[in-house]
């Protein structure tokens, strides 16, 4: 069927009458007396519950580094493989997490369906937000809905990020950290309540957060955050929402382990970069200061909503999102280098989207348009006198990268069936770009046509579906079907390959952009069966998840020029079971265990220099098959008690599984005591967290690609040994 004959059938979809036919029938809410920290989710107009929500619990039960990083935040859900190198979730960039065994900058992530990401490395900056800005996060580790503003694509599943918007009445909240290595975070949040007469509601909150790093000299931060939202009630009940974010920070990096280095940890757990300069070009690339990062972002955006007529409702969501950053690094490269990454991001667009319901159907229709401008760029200087030496490669492109993406959604219910049906088609116009080369003598930029590449445009279509039967008004089957995507992204390895052997690849006449042809989006096909059953005293929920992954960015050999570089042609099989169990015994005792077998593995042998690699079947790098987040959550009166434990199997650093990182189990504890109403407050809170608690030592953040060669991985020390105290007061 044509693109025109389509549209025309949407349209006709959306002028049928409403229907007089009764409303679906609904099955009662079973009502649990314990704490939920995680719970079933779905998206306005779907019915079939397709993802994964964190409560507002389930936030605070991860501490203070749930406070600065969201994926730290949602570390409970069953089929996240978390990897961070700072216990407080401070270090940005220096953490990432797989979802059923995909890396997790391959996902999305918005704020109430806006897509927020960036550029090298692609993907969410999870790292702006204050979540006690955050009423939940929902996370959808298969299909994703249609609406969603996905970014650059959501392989890796999407994460929505759901505001706490203004409160009806005034308030206040203040809270004071402080823990090891010199911790503080300070965090603010006013609410003015419900203006007379304009009925305006607004909300302020900001926050300072720094620390010394637990290894080697420098501070994380300082870290400045602030937040405003803004709600206007105006017609039939809607309300005009606006939001706003800026975040500023700082850090110096910690430095990474070879595979040798790690299995010896006794010896190398506290290495990290030079605390002094020596006036040795190869070991001054590794000066502390030589290696820091500075971040700025900032988004805004508003949700306008109004009404056609009775049974059409509209919502319109601008947004703008700003980011610069710079960030310095040693590099080996020419014999030493301190290289500067420079990220100046600017993206702006709009979701529009029209609801309606007629009979037993719900219906959405959207279209999200997005325009950006990447410029990213690579400045070098001399570890010695940090002379200026010129970019690397300098790209200019001709115009911005546009999003178009239409996308449709019904759902309904039939006596005891639930269903839900989407499509959404995704087109991304890259623009061309002109390539300059840096004088050697002069540091001058030279026009290097070489570099030149063409526009290209990037499509696919993205189907999901899902449908449930309600056995009993507690139990209930489904099965959901999404395909996802993800934008070509790893664009600077390729660049800097080419850039350093640009004379051979000029001889045998292979330019930049004949590389970049074999560029292409990754898709990935999931299929998820799972039940739900929710009773008084218990909720278990499991799933059994299948994926097939093609057109993965795989490193493959060019005899013409004797390289290796990656291309757009590995499959991958993942399959496997999660869980999700709470049991409520009374209202003291909350017990969850949330385990996940998880399997990922490239369908064929790899070609790598006319040598074959035997990686058939083997799970993927950095993929544990074994997960296991569990914990008890136990009240008396006004004192908590929450022991929590993580088990994360065994890994492999390499395609080969020749380097290969045994599993760990981490256990950490957090106290807390909360007295109600105290003078003029309405509640009073003391906290205390001990975060490795018995002092283990291991390997947690693995730094490679899903290929990766023995030799070319670098490994990162999980934080020892961590304590923390909060005091917090609500007003």
């Amino acid at each position: 069927m044509s693109k025109p004959a389509i549209l025309i059938l949407i349209l006709l979809l959306f002028a049928i009458p409403a229907g007089a036919a009764d409303a679906p029938a609904t099955l009662d809410t079973i009502v649990v007396t314990g704490d939920k920290i995680i719970a079933p989710t779905k998206q306005t107009n779907e019915t079939v519950y397709t993802g994964d929500e964190v409560t507002r619990k389930g936030i605070e039960m991860q501490g203070a580094k749930a406070k600065t990083s969201i994926y730290q935040a949602i570390d409970a859900i069953p089929g996240i493989s978390l990897e961070g190198t700072d216990p407080y979730g401070l270090a940005a960039e220096q953490e990432s997490i797989r979802v059923r065994g995909v890396r997790g900058f391959l996902g999305a992530m918005t704020v109430e369906g806006i897509p927020n990401y960036g550029g090298n490395p692609m993907g969410p900056r999870e790292y702006i937000y204050d979540t006690e800005g955050l009423e939940s996060i929902a996370v959808y580790k298969g299909a994703v809905p249609a609406d969603l503003g996905t970014g650059v694509g959501a392989r890796a599943g999407a994460i929505e990020l759901r505001p706490k918007w203004p409160k009806d009445r005034f308030g206040a909240e203040i809270s004071q950290a402080l823990g090891s290595d010199a911790y503080t975070r300070t965090f603010l949040r006013m609410d003015s309540g419900a203006v007379p007469n304009l009925d305006t509601r607004l909300s302020l909150s900001y926050s300072y957060t720094e620390a010394d790093k637990w290894k080697g000299e420098g501070t994380l931060g300082p870290r400045n955050n602030f937040n405003a939202m803004l709600s206007q009630p105006v017609w039939q009940g809607q309300q005009v929402k606006l939001w706003m974010n800026v975040n500023s920070f700082k850090q110096n990096l910690y430095n990474s382990l070879s595979y040798a280095q790690t299995q010896d940890l006794d010896r190398y757990f506290y290495r990290d970069y030079n605390p002094r300069l020596t006036g040795n070009k190869a070991q001054d690339i590794y000066y502390y200061d030589y290696n820091r990062g500075d971040y700025q972002n900032r988004d805004v955006f508003s949700i306008v909503p109004f009404t056609l007529a009775d049974s059409f409702d509209v919502s319109l969501k601008p947004y703008y999102s700003k980011e610069n950053s710079e960030i310095w690094q040693g590099v080996t490269s020419s014999g030493g280098l301190i290289q500067k990454r420079i990220r100046d991001i600017e993206r702006y667009g709009l979701i529009s989207q029209i609801d309606r319901n007629f009979g037993p159907v719900r219906a959405a229709l959207g279209y999200w348009v997005e325009s950006g401008d990447m410029k990213i760029l690579t400045q070098n200087y001399d570890p010695l006198s940090l002379l200026y030496k010129g970019y690397g490669i300098y790209t200019v492109s001709d115009g911005d990268g546009i999003v178009n993406s239409p996308f449709m959604k019904l759902s309904g219910t039939i006596d005891r069936f639930d269903w839900q049906a989407g499509m959404k088609y995704f087109r991304y116009d890259e623009p061309s770009s002109i390539g300059f080369v840096t004088d050697s003598k002069t540091t001058a930029l030279v026009r290097a046509g070489d570099l030149d590449r063409d526009s290209r445009t990037y499509d696919a279509w993205l189907p999901s579906l899902g449908l449930g039967y309600n056995l009993t008004d507690a139990l209930q089957i489904y099965s959901s079907y999404g395909r996802n995507q993800i934008r070509p992204y790893s664009y600077v390895p390729l660049i800097n390959l080419y850039n350093a052997n640009r004379a051979t690849f000029q001889k045998a006449g292979v330019t930049l952009a004949d590389m970049f042809s074999g560029y292409d989006m990754e898709i990935t096909d999931n299929v998820e069966l799972g039940v739900r059953w929710r009773e008084e005293m218990f909720e278990i929920m499991p799933a059994l998840f299948y994926a097939k992954h093609d057109k993965l960015l795989t490193t493959v050999y060019d005899p013409r020029v004797n390289q290796s570089y990656q291309q757009n042609i590995g499959k991958a099989t993942g399959y496997g079971l999660d869980v999700e169990t709470n049991v409520f015994l009374g209202k003291s005792w909350t017990i969850f265990f949330n385990p996940c077998y998880s399997v990922l593995s490239y369908d064929d042998d790899l070609t790598y220099q006319g040598k074959t690699l035997y990686v058939k079947d083997n799970q993927v790098v950095d993929t544990p098959r074994w997960l296991i987040k569990s914990g008890i959550i136990y009240r008396w009166e006004q004192l908590e008690i929450v022991p929590m434990l993580r088990y994360i199997g065994e890994r492999y650093g390499d395609a080969e599984h020749k380097e290969e990182i045994g599993g760990y189990t981490v256990a950490d504890l957090k106290m807390g005591y909360t007295m109600k109403d105290i003078l003029w407050s309405r509640q009073v809170k003391f906290s205390l967290q001990f975060l490795n608690l018995f002092d283990r030592r291991y390997i947690s953040m693995i730094n490679a690609s899903d290929d990766s060669r023995s030799g070319s991985t670098s490994y990162s020390a999980g934080a020892p040994f961590t304590t923390l105290a909060m005091a917090s007061i609500e007003f």
